[in-house]
């Protein structure tokens, strides 16, 4: 799973910032289901906010806060069949760039975060992801996969993070379970945070 991660850094990236049409957003360290996030859709590219917790378009509520379900991960084992996300993965591929992301271990009371990064010269992940357009809102998930050896003995779930040629094939509507399978993670422990806590100095301290 997927539950907190850090913004993107992508400066000196490939891909270009004038392709972001959002206004700018402070760099977050502990980004939350719920929050704005980035994410790029169509081709060519076009960064755009959506709301991080996909709703479908079918949903009948007014706010956000009506729709209950968990929404902010879904598992690319299920996804194509489920109602909430059959629309999605036909018609809402998108990419989901970010600096990292964290996973707990420990026992209950007293879990720890630890703290996932692109291993070699890569500034950030591509996570695979949905979007949803629901009341002129885009909201969005995650995708994830069984753990590869990369999250030995830390979660037995990752999210589906996409090299460069599973990125496109992502987004013109690759079915391939096996996607991502070859993400490479470096991760260290860091100290733990509250949920509101914005985690920027417990990453850098760590590095």
């Amino acid at each position: 799973m997927c539950g907190r991660f850090v913004d993107p850094n992508l400066r000196n990236t490939e891909i270009d910032m004038s392709q972001i049409k959002i206004d700018p957003i402070q760099r977050r360290f502990n980004v939350k289901p719920t929050n704005p996030i980035l994410i790029f859709a169509d081709q060519p590219l076009e960064g755009v906010a959506a709301r991080w917790g996909l709703i479908p378009s079918w949903f009948k509520g007014n706010d956000p806060k009506e729709w209950k379900a968990t929404t902010f991960n879904a598992r690319i084992e299920e996804a194509r069949e489920k109602p909430t996300f059959r629309a999605a993965w036909r018609y809402g591929r998108c990419l989901i760039p970010a600096g990292g992301f964290y996973e707990w271990t420990g026992p209950k009371g007293n879990r720890r975060p630890n703290f996932f990064a692109p291993a070699g010269n890569d500034a950030n992940f591509y996570f695979a992801g949905l979007f949803s357009i629901w009341n002129d809102m885009r909201t969005c998930t995650i995708m994830t996969r069984a753990a590869t050896d990369a999250m030995v003995g830390i979660h037995n779930r990752m999210p589906v993070i996409l090299n460069s040629e599973e990125r496109e094939a992502w987004l013109e509507g690759s079915a391939d379970l096996n996607i991502g399978i070859r993400a490479a993670l470096k991760t260290w422990p860091v100290e733990r945070f509250g949920l509101m806590d914005e985690g920027v100095s417990l990453i850098e301290a760590a590095e």
